[in-house]
């Protein structure tokens, strides 16, 4: 599913694991600008609602009724998730749908791993 926005690098191309290395002053940025993405009670309802359907995607005005929001409060919260780098944005005529990019969340949890892989 294309993006139409660059993404910040996904968690495992930015930083080791943060038990196992020091973290220098970019790859701590990074994160926590991933992390602050997903600080966010509705934006990890909307990340829950996303990952759990079996397309892998979801219309920005089938998320609006579940997490009790307007849509333009929806749209915002699924643009800080894209440009976290933790969702995917494709136009469908004149609907946005939103899907987690692969690998993301697994890439988080690798970085905040504190075992050996």
């Amino acid at each position: 599913m294309p993006s139409e926005r660059t993404v910040l690098p996904l968690a495992e191309e930015c930083c080791s694991p943060i038990a196992r290395a020091l973290l220098d002053a970019g790859s701590a940025a990074a994160l926590a600008g991933i992390l602050k993405a997903l600080a966010e009670p509705t934006r990890l309802r909307l990340l829950s609602l996303i990952s759990a359907q079996p397309e892998g995607s979801m219309c920005v005005c089938d998320l609006t009724e579940p997490v009790g929001l307007s849509q333009p409060t929806v749209s915002h919260h699924l643009k800080v998730l894209v440009d976290a780098g933790i969702l995917t944005r494709e136009k469908r005529g004149v609907n946005a749908y939103y899907g987690l990019v692969p690998g993301a969340l697994d890439s988080l949890a690798a970085v905040l791993a504190t075992s050996a892989p």
